[in-house]
């Protein structure tokens, strides 16, 4: 089995999963050609998300998957959505599937697998989420399903965290709200661009952390970022955004093959990658 499949976003140059589909497939005995289609490289703004489809569409390419600052933009190029997408009113994983094109997201599953695995016993009592973007209302998401009792959710944008607030029945906040917030939760996930390497820094000031704290990163380029280093640092348990990168990866790759792919071996690869 042969298949053609890419990325749609900003600043995706140090992305690792065109290597992890790559790899998958071919211990799967398929061949993949997974291209990066980066939107400063091309020179093309967020809002051409549908031209690109189109193109990638007509050259017989089984799907893409979107990231920053596509994943609202493309619903609109899009034929049908899954459960999830449509709740999230995001997508990161487009298949086209003859004619149509249908939307599905991997990051709540992506966050909630990753969270299982790696913090299984988390005190998730009183959780701090800064983002309301996509991967913030994903995280929420998943949040809940994983039995998260409140939730604050902080974001710039007040419309934003009082909808993603609304989907766990958390509370919103803006980011003055913060030294307040961190200064009593049990757990800490961040969830906004800042950190990427195209977006250096830290998403709020990291004095605020405490040791009895456990705090996750949806950022995994780089995977050590400035909010992980200060957060072991403050020796809080960590957990980086890594295996959400992994495990949406596995969803991504079930949903462009048809096939089931090795969670376990593509960790490992990922680790790989990582040193």
């Amino acid at each position: 089995m042969r298949y053609l499949v890419g990325l749609i976003g900003s600043g995706i140059g140090p992305s690792l999963t065109p290597a992890l589909h790559e790899r998958e497939a071919a211990e799967l005995g398929m061949h993949c050609e997974y291209r990066r289609l980066d939107l400063d490289v091309l020179r093309v703004p967020a809002r051409d998300v549908g031209r690109l489809l189109d193109r990638v569409r007509s050259q017989g390419w089984a799907g893409v998957n979107v990231t920053h600052p596509c994943k609202q933009l493309v619903l609109a190029h899009l034929d049908e959505l899954d459960p999830d997408a449509r709740e999230l009113g995001a997508v990161n994983t487009v298949v086209f599937d003859g004619t149509r094109a249908v939307g599905h997201n991997t990051d709540t599953s992506g966050f909630g697998r990753s969270l299982a695995r790696f913090l299984p016993d988390a005190d998730l009592d009183r959780v701090v989420l800064v983002g309301a973007g996509g991967a913030g209302a994903a995280v929420a998401h998943a949040l809940g399903r994983a039995g998260v009792r409140s939730v604050a959710v902080v974001d710039v944008d007040p419309s934003r965290a009082a909808a993603v607030a609304a989907v766990v029945g958390g509370s919103a906040h803006g980011p003055a709200d913060l030294p307040e917030l961190l200064a009593d939760a049990t757990g800490i996930v961040h969830a906004t661009p800042t950190g990427m390497a195209a977006h250096p820094g830290v998403p709020f000031d990291v004095s605020l952390l405490r040791p009895a704290q456990w705090v996750a990163e949806v950022v995994y380029r780089p995977l050590e970022t400035p909010l992980v280093v200060a957060a072991r640092s403050c020796r809080c348990r960590v957990l980086t955004g890594g295996g959400m990168a992994v495990f949406q990866a596995v969803d991504a790759f079930r949903w462009f093959t048809g096939v089931e792919p090795d969670a376990e071996r593509m960790l490992r690869h990922f680790e790989e990658l990582v040193r």
